[in-house]
């Protein structure tokens, strides 16, 4: 946050304006790869434009797609912009243009449209909508490319589509991977650069993100197949394209209503009714689980002092730490203000506790500044956890094993905060580890009183 805050002449001595753009702050040569692609689709373009014979019949084809794309903005702009690696429909209308007009309006067509999302949806940094424009520019000119290289081994398939349907489009198909597999690299290749801590497979090999791209391009080969044979058929895809573009979105509000919207965790809801599922597997499969726990110390104190701005970053901090220490298949969540819950499936109750003393350490180790006159301060976070255990063979339902990992938690915030208790289900109070007390270690005499958490709060309430 206070990086955001303060302006880049601070960090390399450049002055305010052009030169204050976060892009500055990237890697020397990830701002040099940014700055290729955009030069790179500008030189294209002037190529393209300076060899072209402008004929009617692609200025009015160009002006029908240009429309269908103008109106899919539009119709974006009720509902904002998609963030992240969600995917829209934008394809359908620029992929035909690769595959029916001359090369210099390929690149034209992506430019477009992001001066209008930028002008009527939301303004985003000019450096960052070129960079996505020449992207996907480049990426359809490649398409282009593929395709005109590709439908000349098929004679009469470019002139007569309908005629040679399976090879055109068989074509066409090609020029969709083609144009997915550039648009990929070149974006993964900045966003990597950026954030390494991202993950490729979770963001773009997911099954709802396979999906969309697959959807996307398949109806863009439909449109671009009717389009060749009368372009009249526009007048009848729009409808239908508004209506993927719908259900795009639909899954998308399904997305944000399983997840919370602060740390990107999964909410309580949809955490609890997972946890509940695995639990019951886990019964019916005598096999060993435990379910963690994990309060933030002091929380309230961090905002009053530091501000509810650090109070956000430390929960979002912590919600990367999870992310980080856990394996695929746990389930991490938020359960509740400074609460956080943790599904461990097939794990022994010593294995469970140890996975928890390191999330503790982690946490305790973050590095989060304050912004301050003095640079900033260090903002200590620390946490507790209660861990319960249900060892392969037993039985306990989830309010059982909630309450056996509340308890565990209230006994750690008793016991001093900072660290880890557990409790099996056919052992009881079986472990203690932290920075306050080790296993099987003695009290500090300075403990303090906790509070009850969410859980204990809302049995007892």
């Amino acid at each position: 946050m206070a990086a955001k805050q303060t302006p880049v002449r601070s960090v390399r001595g450049r002055s305010i304006g052009v030169r204050s753009w976060p892009i500055w702050e990237l890697p020397d040569w990830l701002v040099a790869f940014v700055t290729i692609v955009v030069l790179a689709d500008v030189a294209v373009l002037g190529v393209a434009a300076s060899a072209v014979t402008f004929h009617a019949h692609h200025l009015w084809l160009f002006a029908g797609l240009l429309v269908c794309d103008a109106l899919t903005v539009e119709l974006t702009r009720r509902v904002g912009e998609n963030t992240g690696m969600v995917k829209d429909v934008y394809a359908t209308w620029e992929l035909p243009a690769a595959i029916l007009l001359p090369m210099v309006y390929v690149p034209l067509l992506p430019i477009v449209r992001f001066a209008l999302t930028q002008w009527r949806i939301l303004k985003a940094p000019v450096y960052r909508r070129a960079f996505s424009a020449a992207v996907i520019g480049l990426s359809y000119v490649a398409a282009a490319l593929t395709f005109h290289g590709l439908v000349r081994l098929a004679p009469g398939a470019a002139a007569h589509p309908a005629s040679h349907a399976t090879a055109w489009m068989l074509c066409a198909a090609a020029c969709a991977a083609v144009q997915w597999t550039v648009n990929q690299i070149l974006i993964w290749t900045a966003i990597k650069g950026s954030n390494p801590a991202v993950r490729f497979r979770e963001q773009q090999f997911a099954k709802e993100p396979v999906y969309n791209d697959v959807a996307e391009l398949c109806v863009a080969v439909i449109v671009a197949f009717c389009v060749a044979c009368s372009w009249v058929a526009l007048f009848f895809a729009f409808p239908f394209i508004t209506l993927l573009q719908r259900s795009l979105r639909h899954a998308r509000l399904v997305q944000d209503s399983r997840v919370d919207a602060k740390t990107g965790l999964l909410n309580a809801a949809t955490w609890e009714r997972q946890a509940t599922t695995e639990l019951t597997r886990a019964v019916r499969t005598k096999s060993a689980l435990a379910i963690a726990m994990l309060d933030i110390d002091r929380f309230k104190v961090i905002n009053d002092t530091y501000g509810h701005l650090v109070g956000d970053q430390v929960l979002e901090e912590i919600a990367r730490t999870l992310t980080s220490q856990l394996r695929d298949y746990d389930l991490a969540g938020r359960f509740g203000g400074e609460e956080f819950s943790l599904l461990l499936p097939q794990i022994r109750a010593v294995d469970a506790i140890r996975i928890a003393e390191r999330i503790r350490s982690s946490i305790a180790a973050m590095s989060i500044i304050a912004p301050g006159a003095a640079g900033g301060e260090r903002v200590q976070v620390t946490v507790s956890i209660g861990v319960a255990a249900l060892d392969a063979g037993t039985e306990r339902t989830f309010s059982q094993l909630m309450s056996a990992a509340d308890a565990a938690l209230y006994r750690a915030k008793g016991g001093g905060r900072d660290q880890v208790q557990m409790i099996s289900t056919t052992r009881g109070l079986s472990a203690v580890s932290g920075a306050s007390r080790g296993i099987n270690g003695a009290v500090r005499d300075d403990q303090a009183s906790a509070e009850p958490s969410v859980f204990r709060r809302a049995l007892t309430s």
